[in-house]
């Protein structure tokens, strides 16, 4: 089992279009992620927001947007699992999320990967591993009822 790199692929009955208006609108992609994002993605810039998720509390998602290919790849970097508002997790190396889109017969292939957690602190690295790895199971769900249910 590799710990540095989750991958997670589902196949949506939506087309390309569809899905990644779904990832790359901040609005939408807040409504199936669960953050209220205070402004659009922009390759290069920060875009944070409140996360809505009723277990989160007041904690606040912060990416850095990398690429924005459009209909094909939008990636970001963030600090995974970075739960502890006492905690300043600036001074770790973030992990590396992509979502990475493919015309199938039926729809789109969503594959998201999120790599580097082998730069983590030790003492954190394999909890935000199975955090994350359970949440991006979550969240293709998420995002496959959201495509679903608003065309």
């Amino acid at each position: 089992m590799n710990n540095n790199i989750i991958e997670k692929q589902i196949e949506l009955k939506a087309p390309i279009s569809r899905v990644w208006r779904a990832l790359t609108d901040y609005h939408e992609f807040g409504e199936w992620f669960q953050v209220k994002l205070e402004g659009p993605f922009v390759p290069g810039q920060v875009t944070r927001g409140q996360i809505t998720h009723p277990k989160c509390g007041q904690l606040t998602m912060e990416v850095v947007v990398k690429e924005l290919q459009p209909e094909r790849l939008f990636s970001y970097t963030w600090h995974p699992y970075a739960i502890d508002p006492k905690v300043d997790y600036s001074h770790e190396i973030p992990t590396l999320v992509e979502f990475r889109l493919q015309e199938i017969p039926d729809g789109t292939l969503l594959t998201v990967t999120e790599s580097g957690f082998d730069k983590l602190p030790a003492d954190r690295r394999s909890e935000a591993f199975r955090m994350n790895d359970g949440g991006w199971t979550q969240q293709i769900k998420n995002i496959e009822n959201h495509v679903l249910q608003r065309a």
